[in-house]
């Protein structure tokens, strides 16, 4: 399978998306593609900053968009302090067999300064089967 993730450096923290399509959960009939996406968030900073919010566009194949906006991530606003990493996954479903995804933190510092971190753009890309002869 090819990588259809992104890691971006940004305001000195590091995110990686690593997307993979669900086929077991999908139906292709109903036009329900699910994909899970693992996130790891690495501060590379020299400051303690909390996730405060997140922001996400989505698109599909048929040109379809979404705008998601939340706190936290997965019910969680994790403190990160120099050198520490947040790990998570989440699940987003599509009504095409592929789309991006992309967005960005909203971060709080020790000093009461909001920041933002970008998630750069990743793939959703359900692998199709070989056709049978």
């Amino acid at each position: 399978m090819r990588e259809h993730g992104s890691e971006t450096l940004t305001n000195g923290f590091r995110v990686g998306v690593h997307p993979r399509h669900l086929p077991e959960e999908s139906l292709p009939g109903r036009h329900q593609y699910l994909f899970r996406y693992d996130i790891t968030v690495t501060n590379e900073s020299e400051r303690r900053a909390r996730l405060i919010s997140r922001e996400w566009w989505i698109v599909d194949a048929d040109g379809g968009t979404e705008h998601i906006a939340g706190e936290g991530v997965v019910g969680e606003q994790p403190l990160l302090l120099p050198g520490q990493s947040h790990r998570y996954h989440s699940f987003c479903t599509l009504p095409s067999d592929w789309g991006t995804m992309e967005g960005r933190y909203r971060m709080l510092d020790e000093d009461g300064e909001e920041f933002d971190v970008t998630v750069g753009r990743f793939y959703l890309v359900a692998e199709r089967e070989p056709a049978s002869v």
